[in-house]
């Protein structure tokens, strides 16, 4: 007999997004529209770059963060939102009201 666990959707969320960096990432892509690693690596303090890889490779590998890379010396790779984490933007709008309340 297979045993499966079926995760609430708070579970889910904070599977796919938990962690200190990973909403703060989505939240610069959301703000800067498509952004390259260096832009990302600015704009999100005490970030290290390998921390920075890893957690852009998670978000890629969950298909909240599409990755363009194109075929030139040097190397340009270049993130953006997926449609799959366009639906985070209007929770992003709804806490960043809330804060500013």
């Amino acid at each position: 007999m297979k045993v499966t666990k079926e995760l609430c959707p708070v579970e889910s969320f904070t599977e796919m997004l938990g962690g200190k960096w990973k909403l703060l990432i989505i939240n610069t892509i959301r703000k800067k529209g498509v952004v390259r690693f260096g832009q990302l690596a600015t704009s999100i303090p005490n970030i290290s770059r390998k921390v920075l890889t890893d957690q852009l490779k998670s978000l890629h590998r969950d298909n909240l963060i599409s990755r363009k890379q194109y075929q030139q010396i040097p190397p340009k790779v270049e993130y953006s939102l997926t449609k799959k984490a366009d639906g985070l933007c209007s929770v992003f709008k709804t806490i960043e009201d809330w804060v500013n309340k």
